[in-house]
């Protein structure tokens, strides 16, 4: 009973990081978004380079400045699975909104996170974001699929 109480515990912990994340991301704060994120984190984004070392919050709020106003989020299928001390997360994320240049934005994509618990604290190690491609050897990448 007790290692089920811990289990809960800890994927309610889980769950409540990333809401808080979800909510930085969403108001565009850069500073407040990387701090549920380890030192040494690797991120395959769905924007170039084709990986990212650590935290890079100049970056990230060069993004967030393409934006005007907040940028709106919804989850689907998302799956969690807490260990001692790792955590693995999958789902299914909308990212809304517009960008300064007017355009509307209105995305679904994959996305899978890697969690590690440190000093406390659980934090997202591994980040992987990423939308299908037509298969026919165009290469275009499917940004119009749905849930």
């Amino acid at each position: 009973m007790k290692d089920e109480a811990n289990a809960r515990h800890e994927e309610e912990a889980v769950i409540a990081m990333l809401m808080m994340r979800a909510k930085a991301l969403g108001e565009k704060n850069a500073e407040e978004a990387l701090s549920y994120e380890a030192e040494d984190s690797v991120e395959f984004s769905l924007a170039p380079p084709l990986v990212i070392n650590g935290k890079d919050e100049a970056g990230l709020q060069a993004w967030f400045d393409t934006w005007e106003g907040p940028i709106g989020g919804e989850v689907r299928d998302a799956k969690l699975t807490v260990g001692e001390g790792v955590a693995f997360w999958s789902g299914l994320t909308r990212m809304t909104g517009t960008k300064t240049d007017g355009t509307e934005v209105d995305l679904w994509f994959r996305q899978t996170l890697g969690l590690v618990k440190q000093d406390g604290r659980w934090l997202v190690a591994h980040q992987h974001a990423s939308v299908p491609f037509t298969m026919d050897g165009s290469g275009r990448a499917l940004l119009d699929l749905q849930p």
